[in-house]
Formats: C-alpha cells, sequence, structure tokens
C-alpha cells in the first residue's frame, strides 16, 4: 500500500476553509469580522468622491454585464468582478484600512469587498460571509507572515519593491470567494492555484508618486473573484502553487519564506482579533505621534505655548514620517500631511474630529494652516533606541516638548491605540463609521445601515446590509446566482 501524500500548503489552506463555518469561529474572530466589515464599508463610503474612485466606477461601468452585486457611488448593480474592485479601491484609498503587525499588511481592504461581492452574488447568508471573510484574511495574514523576515524586521515583499498588501491579499480573497461560491475543498485549492497568477502589486508609487496604489486592492478583490468563477467553470491550479519550485514564493520571494507561518496553529489560532484598526486617516507610523499630542492637549497644553518638540520613533519609520523634515514641516496637500509627523502633532495639539483626528483633518487647506506650519516649523523627527526595541510589533512614539516658559513636558505612547492593546469599541468603530458615512448618506440611512450591520450574521441574504438609499440608486432586479450555496447556518 502506498503512503498517503503529505497535503500541500494550499490544500491544507482549503481543508482549514471548508472545514469553518460561522459556528466553528471564536467568538472574538465573529466581534472581529463584525467590526471589520462595519470599518471598511464606512470607508468604502468616504471615499467614494475621490477622482480614482470616480474613475474606478466609469471603468467598472464600461465594462458591462450581469447585475450581480452592489459597488458604492454606482446606481446600478454590476458583475461581482467589478463591485469587488470598485470597493475594494475605495476601501484602501484612504489609508483609513486595518493594519497586520508585524507584516504590515492591509488585510480586511481586499479581503471584505471580494467576500461581500461573491455574497451578494451568490446569495449568501451573513453567517456564511462572516467565516469566510475570518478565513480570507486569515490566510492573507499567514502568506504575508511566511515572507516577513522576523531576523531582519521587515517583510521580503516590500524589499523586493512588492506590494504584499495585494499579493497576499487576492490569495486570501480567492479563499474566501470560493467558500461563498459553494467550491469544496478541491475548489477552493484550485482557486488558490488561479489566483496567484493574478496577484500583483509594486509599490514604486509610494516613492515617486501616482495613484496606482489606490488600485491594487481592488485588483486583488477582482482577481479573486475572477479565479472563482473560472475554478467553477473547469480551470485549474497546480497543488504546489505556494512551496513548488515555480510556486508563488519562488516567484516573489526568490524562494525565501517560512512555510510553519501559514501552518503552525491554523484553525486553533487566529490572528484576525489582533489585526489593528485605525482610528485616524493617516500613515500607522504617525499614530503614536497623534496620541502622544492629543493626551498633552488633554493636559492642558496649547499650540502657542510650544517653543520646539521633538517626536522619538523607531529608526525604520523615520524616513516616512519625518524625511525630508522641511518637506514634512510643509505638506502641500492633505494627502502629503497624512505622512507627515509634524504635521499630525500639530492638528492633534489644535484639537480636531473623529477619533481624535479626522479625514476633515486632512485637506489641503489644513495642510496650508498659517497656525499648523508654525507648530510644524518647530518639530524634529529622531530615531528613538525605545522604541527600536519594540518596533515592528508596535509603532511607538515619544513626545518630547519645552514650553515657552520653561517646560519640559513627555508623553510616551508604546502601544497603538486600535490594536489588542488598546483595542476600539465597537461604538468607537461605530463613531468612525458614521463620521465617515455621513459624506454620502443622511442619518436615517447611517443608522439603518449601522444597525443593519451589527446582526449582520442573522441577514439571509447580505445585499440587505448594502441596499441604502444613498450608497447607491433603488435596486434593479434580483441579482442572478452564479452557484448555489448551502443556506444552513
Amino acid at each position: 500500500m502506498s503512503e498517503p501524500q503529505t497535503p500541500t500548503l494550499s490544500q491544507r489552506l482549503a481543508r482549514f476553509a471548508a472545514e469553518t463555518t460561522f459556528e466553528t469561529l471564536p467568538s472574538d474572530v465573529v466581534e472581529s469580522v463584525r467590526g471589520r466589515i462595519l470599518d471598511i464599508l464606512g470607508i468604502c463610503l468616504a471615499a467614494t468622491p475621490l477622482p480614482t474612485s470616480r474613475a474606478a466606477m466609469r471603468w467598472a461601468e464600461t465594462q458591462g454585464g450581469a447585475a450581480q452585486a452592489t459597488a458604492f457611488g454606482l446606481r446600478e448593480r454590476v458583475p461581482a468582478t467589478s463591485a469587488a474592485f470598485v470597493n475594494g479601491v475605495l476601501a484602501h484609498s484612504l489609508d483609513y484600512d486595518d493594519t497586520h503587525l508585524p507584516s504590515v499588511l492591509h488585510p480586511s481592504a481586499s479581503v471584505v469587498p471580494a467576500a461581500l461581492a461573491a455574497a451578494e452574488a451568490n446569495r449568501a447568508t451573513g453567517a456564511q460571509t462572516m467565516a469566510a471573510i475570518a478565513v480570507g484574511i486569515e490566510v492573507c495574514v499567514r502568506i504575508g507572515m511566511a515572507g516577513y523576515d522576523r531576523q531582519a524586521g521587515n517583510s521580503t515583499f516590500f524589499e523586493h519593491g512588492q506590494h504584499a498588501t495585494s499579493i497576499a491579499g487576492a490569495m486570501g480573497s480567492a479563499v474566501a470567494v470560493g467558500m461563498l461560491s459553494g467550491l469544496d475543498e478541491d475548489g477552493i485549492s484550485n482557486a488558490l492555484g488561479v489566483a496567484a497568477s493574478m496577484a500583483s502589486g509594486i509599490i514604486e508609487s509610494n516613492r515617486t508618486g501616482g495613484t496606482v496604489k489606490r488600485m491594487h486592492c481592488g485588483w486583488a478583490a477582482h482577481s479573486a473573484v475572477s479565479a472563482a468563477q473560472l475554478v467553477a467553470l473547469g480551470f485549474t491550479g497546480p497543488p504546489t502553487v505556494l512551496e513548488g519550485r515555480f510556486g508563488f514564493f519562488q516567484a516573489w520571494l526568490h524562494g525565501n519564506f517560512d512555510p510553519a507561518e501559514i501552518t503552525r496553529g491554523l484553525g486553533e489560532e487566529w490572528a484576525v482579533p489582533d489585526i489593528f484598526f485605525k482610528p485616524y486617516p493617516a500613515n500607522h507610523f504617525t499614530h503614536a505621534a497623534i496620541d502622544a499630542a492629543l493626551a498633552l492637549r488633554a493636559g492642558g497644553l496649547r499650540s502657542e505655548e510650544v517653543e520646539r518638540i521633538e517626536l522619538g520613533v523607531a529608526a525604520a519609520t523615520v524616513r516616512t514620517v519625518g524625511e525630508p523634515i522641511e518637506v514634512k514641516r510643509a505638506p502641500q496637500t492633505g494627502y502629503m500631511a497624512q505622512f507627515s509627523a509634524p504635521f499630525v502633532i500639530a492638528a492633534a495639539l489644535s484639537g480636531g474630529g473623529g477619533l481624535g483626528l479626522g479625514l476633515d483633518d486632512f485637506t489641503d487647506e489644513r495642510a496650508a494652516d498659517p497656525e499648523l506650519r508654525t507648530v510644524m516649523s518647530a518639530v524634529s523627527v529622531v530615531a528613538d533606541a525605545e522604541c527600536d526595541a519594540i518596533f515592528p510589533h508596535q509603532f511607538p512614539g515619544i513626545l518630547r516638548v519645552r514650553t515657552v516658559d520653561g517646560r519640559e513636558l513627555v508623553e510616551r505612547v508604546l502601544v497603538n491605540r486600535g490594536g489588542p492593546g488598546r483595542p476600539l469599541t465597537f461604538e468607537e468603530l461605530g463613531a468612525k463609521f458614521r463620521d465617515n458615512a455621513e459624506r454620502v448618506l443622511g442619518p436615517e440611512s447611517i443608522e439603518r445601515m449601522r444597525d443593519v450591520l451589527a446582526r449582520f450574521e442573522h441577514l439571509d441574504d447580505v445585499g440587505e446590509a448594502l441596499d441604502v438609499g444613498g450608497a447607491r440608486g433603488p435596486p434593479g432586479p434580483p441579482p442572478p446566482q452564479t452557484h448555489s450555496v448551502s443556506r444552513g447556518k
């Protein structure tokens, strides 16, 4: 008798997906997924006015096809692939989506849009959709962590100029979509195999500009839905797609990966609840500075009292939020302000919206505000050994302020708000959602949508969560099903 073959990595992930149901999810995973759906949909709504969002919507409209799923900003339903693309673009366009550490992945921005599009097209229940999102995010993070170099403290993807968020996101999203499309274990493995040939994303735009990064999570979600649909029609992928000689990790990382990051505790240990929500719409490296400035302001410090400010951060983050310092002290746009430590400190000391700073604090006008520029000119950003010892498991910051009357104030923020050490409550996520959604929806629609999302697992059809006046026009005919999904909860 021949020895049974050891399952490949994609087969292990597919089995995990096939065996996971809503009932098997730990309670903290359920609550985490509920919050991530609420968070991503609020961000999508807030992002609809952006020029890149409008471009994505127009592109989707030109593609034609069956009316299957909701794309925010469009009046009529579009094919599930197009809805996944549009909503994925929206979800990642404001730098407001969640972050996994230490991989620095933003998993929900592709997985949630892909899963919702597939769920709406296939008339899946809320419980089925939550299970699929949980598994998809978990797979995304584990694949991303397989490419994380713990010794170097950095993602090998990033060292190669690759956007791990969209590359790993396409893979995790494909698993989620496969679950919602009625694929069995072999089908989900094949979906991973097909999606691997579609996963993509390079991050040169972070260095020299361009808006293409906003497209990455949309394309990851589009690829995931496409991959599952192609598998359902007969396409197959290699079972060794991840670890094979010419597989995913060889192609992207030259074979330098840790397979144990994918398999260790799979199905028993979940990364999902530990992913950091973003309380502020700015680069995550700036968040400790925001918290420190808010704390000093709450203690009575006012902008006009500042003589100079020194922000200590991990050395690896200085170039992102503090260099070149002349540029960071004078951001030309609201988008540049999102990556400026001097700006966020000045804005927080003057008082902001949302959960401390909101989207309205990152406008072009605010970036050029003379009073804020005065404070920005007093800010220096330096590497700090205490922060280095904690990074990248947190993005810490230490704010040292000298006042005009000679006082020395120090505020340490070593644990980021929004992570497992300082979690946001569902009510705080609801406040963030309202702040985002009110840009396109009226109060009644916002409350209705939030109420529906709060009971998401009880929905018989997830389309109910997306059918809100203002997000799109009146619904057309019921979306056709692409595959039947068992409706057992």
